[in-house]
């Protein structure tokens, strides 16, 4: 855990948020600025500062995260209509928060380029 983490500390109940799904590896809180009407951030519990920190002992991680947003995406109800994941990587890659977190959106027409 980072002491300056604004994500650790959700995942830790320091700040408050919109759970979704919580398990050993994941917390899932709604987006605060959603871009489209199903909007969750999946943050893994681990602190992992951007994707190029993840190492083969992630590995497991990661497909948990897919895997549990495609079960949110089936629980919520727009799977089958299809929905986004994104993972930005640093500044220039749209990164704002130095945890690795994975956005899934859903529940309209995402476009290509995104915008």
């Amino acid at each position: 855990m980072s002491n300056n983490c604004i994500f650790c500390k959700i995942v830790a109940g320091e700040i408050p948020a919109r759970l979704v799904y919580q398990d050993q590896h994941l917390v899932v809180i709604e987006d605060i600025n959603p871009q489209a009407p199903y909007h969750y951030l999946l943050v893994p519990r681990k602190h992992i500062r951007t994707t190029l920190d993840l190492t083969t002992a992630d590995n497991d991680l990661i497909g948990h995260v897919f895997q549990t947003a495609g079960k949110i995406a089936h629980e919520m109800g727009f799977a089958e209509d299809g929905f986004r994941i994104v993972n930005n990587c640093n500044e220039a890659g749209g990164q704002t928060v130095w945890h690795i977190h994975f956005h899934l959106l859903g529940g309209r027409d995402l476009t290509w380029p995104p915008g």
